[in-house]
């Protein structure tokens, strides 16, 4: 059982997760439209400018402190652009270890940072990869721009081929869930297993009530609302959002210097769903979901995910804030799956 002084780390990081996604529902909310009428082509990810890539890189470099140092580091080129990869690799000889790796997609300007509270829990028996997006902060780059957002399940597919990686249990946390439901849709023989932690409209639509909290977020509006809005789309306190931390500090420099394109995932159909043949299971918050909340599970649970789980107590950032529990729970649905 986890002390005070252990989970005060872990609710700090999960808060900035949080504002990282109340300021992403309100891009795609909001500005997509608006980006559509301005500028009609695709685009690519980009830095405004080489002094903010800076200050960016300071705040990223210190959350980035906070995880488990990698065994690791690869830059991973793709037809859309160079993937930055950490690996964490197994104990022993990885050519004997028949245990498959693990493959964490995260959630937009979150980056591989936001795996800090989870990585210590597997770290060891089998090898963990964690990237940032192309088309998002983080280090990778974007030179080819997206025609939709199933696009990107083919850098996450040549990513894995560049790794080589024949197999591997894939893991997707909110926009990062929606890309890897798509890649395992693409690309089932690559997927040893699926699972989904409060994944984005690819079960439900958003909620209706981001639309009004998110619109506040872009308005000019006073500040003192604009923290409102985030803490209602996070479900927590004006207080804790704002909580500065080496993750929120990270995602506000990437929010205010890095252009990201705009895409939103598509829900997918039953039929696209039952056509996956790999085992799925689906993680939900029980309260402030993103993923559609208890909607989201009864639909999971209709089209035969198994597990379908409603965590108790825990937002959006659910993998922070079950992270003492997921640990053992997913490294043993893993081991079921390894074969």
């Amino acid at each position: 059982m986890s002390t005070e002084p252990n989970r005060r780390p872990r609710r700090r990081r999960a808060l900035a997760v949080l504002k990282v996604l109340a300021v992403l529902v309100a891009a795609w909310l909001v500005i997509d439209k608006a980006a559509e009428a301005v500028s009609p082509e695709p685009q690519v990810g980009h830095w405004r400018s080489q002094e903010g890539y800076e200050s960016y890189r300071a705040a990223y470099d210190a959350a980035m402190a906070d995880l488990p140092e990698p065994t690791r580091t690869h830059d991973v080129p793709t037809e859309y652009g160079t993937v930055r990869v950490y690996e964490w690799a197994a104990d022993g000889d990885r050519e004997e270890n028949d245990l498959l790796p693990v493959v964490f997609v995260p959630g937009i300007s979150s980056g591989a940072p936001m795996w800090g509270d989870n990585l210590p829990s597997w770290i060891g028996d089998r090898t963990l990869y964690a990237m940032d997006a192309i088309g998002d902060s983080g280090m990778s780059t974007q030179s080819v721009p997206f025609a939709s957002f199933d696009d990107q399940a083919e850098w996450v597919e040549q990513m894995l081929a560049g790794l080589d990686i024949d197999r591997a249990h894939m893991v997707g946390h909110s926009f990062g869930g929606a890309v890897a439901a798509n890649h395992a849709l693409d690309r089932p023989g690559r997927v040893a297993s699926l699972t989904l932690l409060e994944p984005v409209v690819v079960l439900e639509s958003l909620p209706a009530s981001m639309y009004l909290w998110s619109s506040l977020l872009i308005l000019p509006a006073p500040q003192s609302w604009k923290d409102r809005a985030l803490a209602e789309i996070g479900g927590t306190t004006v207080e804790e959002v704002r909580e500065r931390t080496p993750m929120s500090v990270m995602v506000d420099e990437g929010s205010k210097h890095y252009v990201s394109p705009t895409l939103v995932p598509r829900t997918l159909t039953d039929g696209e769903w039952r056509s996956m043949e790999m085992p799925v299971r689906v993680d939900i918050a029980a309260e402030k979901s993103l993923a559609g909340g208890g909607e989201a599970a009864a639909r999971a649970q209709s089209l035969g995910m198994d597990p379908v789980t409603v965590w108790p107590e825990t937002t959006h950032s659910l993998p922070m804030q079950a992270a003492e529990a997921l640990g053992p729970e997913l490294e043993g649905y893993w081991s079921t799956h390894d074969g």
